[in-house]
């Protein structure tokens, strides 16, 4: 999305495909000099901030984690893809004969049902079943497009066929269609988005979802765990924005040369996400001139959403940012600097954007990356957050902002002790529709082991769209 002339300054680079051992070890050891040129490569320009030794020693540590995490992602990625899909295949099999009992006499009888296209539910499906919003929260009611958009990010991580008929049949809303975008960087398939219309609502929205990372899916944790950087200017006046998240921005569609950001190929348009979408939202809104549209993700997707707004900012695309009713994510990670930040927030308050960032819990995907000296990365505008019990709170930072303290360590396994319970009681407290199946109690169980795992379930940020304290009908985001 930028070229190295323009747009990049600073930026660190690191394709752990590309490292050996050797490469892995000198990270820690060697000088940054003596690294393979293929694996790694960095310039910081004359003006950056300097490290103390400290520093860069937790750097260096922080760096060799990311990419040793993605060396046995690289080597795990076809043992994770069969497992999930056995788990997944097991869960629709039980789903679709009536239970583990149904199913054996189905298949003694010969007539055991296997699920379609649009019934097969992913892992994620399986965390949350529910396929409508909450019958108490109208439109215009200031809990709906939040409910919406958790709703649209949760349908994400389902087939084009299953969005679709839930879209359509459940929704009763418009599917507009579900992509597959490349990652140039990865030369495959790695990023996921479905769009659909609220022809309803005044004005219509239209509901633009990112795909979070899958729990099976080897690429997407390759995406989160790469930790290489852009720092990136301002196309109108040349000014630093600030440093970007390397491993977003390239889901997202960056493209490369030898490495480097590179401006829009025309011939590969639709390959991308940022540039497949911006044309489709162009082509449908100038067609009704009265409709909006918001942008929402779970996870990874919270990120991918963010940053495409940002990117709109940073192309100047101002009449689409004025037809951006709101950007909506759920459990998103920290995606640039404190430089960035400022940019964006300026983006959302020039353009009357507003952004809700919601915070469940002891979720640790949004205090990731850490936020420190070594690696920079930094939340921007106010957090949304909620605790174990749906009380909800606009906050600078959610506590314990990176998650690895010692001091919450306690309090997290009591949370996650209580949150088993809740799985128990909820139905009796709430109402029947928050009933947990076994798989989401085993869920809370695994929660136990690693809090905050268990916290970053889609289920979680459903049930705080619609029993949550709705916190922004008197109160406007951004002037926090």
């Amino acid at each position: 999305m930028a070229s190295k002339e323009k747009y990049c300054k600073d930026y660190l680079v690191v394709d752990a495909k590309q490292a050996s051992l050797y490469d892995i070890a000198c990270i820690l050891i060697c000088s940054t000099n003596s690294l393979n040129d293929k694996f790694f490569y960095e310039e910081r320009c004359e003006g950056s901030n300097k490290s103390t030794t400290k520093e860069n020693l937790l750097r260096r540590w922080l760096i060799f984690n990311s990419v040793l995490a993605q060396k046995f992602l690289i080597w795990a990625d076809t043992p994770m893809a069969k497992i999930g899909s056995f788990i997944e295949l097991w869960l629709n099999l039980l789903a679709c004969n009536g239970g583990f009992f149904g199913l054996v006499m189905n298949y003694v009888r010969g007539k055991m049902v296997r699920p379609s296209s649009e019934k097969f539910v992913s892992i994620v499906g399986e965390l949350d079943s529910r396929l409508e919003l909450d019958k108490s929260i109208a439109k215009g009611d200031g809990r709906y497009n939040s409910s919406l958009s958790m709703m649209a990010s949760k349908l994400c991580y389902e087939s084009k066929a299953f969005v679709k008929a839930a879209v359509e049949d459940h929704l009763k809303m418009e599917f507009i269609d579900s992509y597959e975008f490349r990652n140039d960087y990865k030369n495959t398939i790695r990023t996921h988005a479905s769009m659909f219309q609220d022809q309803k609502s005044n004005p219509n929205l239209i509901a633009v979802a990112f795909r979070g990372t899958l729990p099976f899916n080897a690429n997407d944790w390759m995406t989160d765990f790469d930790i290489s950087w852009y720092e990136l200017k301002d196309m109108s006046n040349s000014q630093t924005i600030g440093r970007i998240h390397g491993g977003f921005m390239k889901a997202l569609g960056l493209q490369k040369i030898d490495g480097w950001p590179k401006e829009l190929d025309p011939t590969k348009e639709q390959s991308f996400a940022y540039y497949m979408i911006r044309h489709k939202l162009k082509e449908i809104l100038e067609k009704n001139l009265n409709a909006k549209f918001i942008v929402t993700g779970h996870s990874l997707g919270g990120a991918l959403a963010i940053l495409f707004a940002g990117v709109l900012g940073l192309h100047e695309e101002t009449w689409l940012l004025k037809r951006l009713e709101g950007v909506y994510t759920f459990g998103q990670p920290r995606v640039g600097d404190e430089r960035f930040g400022r940019y964006m927030m300026k983006i959302i308050k020039d353009h009357d954007v507003k952004y809700f960032r919601y915070v469940y819990g002891n979720d640790m995907v949004p205090r990731l990356p850490y936020d420190d000296r070594s690696l920079f990365f930094k939340h921007f505008g106010p957090s949304l957050y909620f605790n174990s019990f749906y009380h909800g709170k606009v906050m600078e930072e959610e506590p314990n902002k990176n998650y690895f303290s010692l001091v919450w360590v306690v309090p997290k396994y009591i949370n996650a002790f209580w949150e088993l319970i809740r799985s128990f009681i909820l139905p009796y407290w709430k109402g029947k529709e928050y009933k947990e199946k076994n798989f989401e109690k085993l869920y809370r169980i695994f929660g136990m082991i690693v809090p905050g795992v268990a916290a970053h379930s889609p289920k979680d940020y459903m049930d705080i769209t619609s029993l949550g304290t709705d916190l922004y009908t008197n109160h406007d985001e951004n002037d926090e």
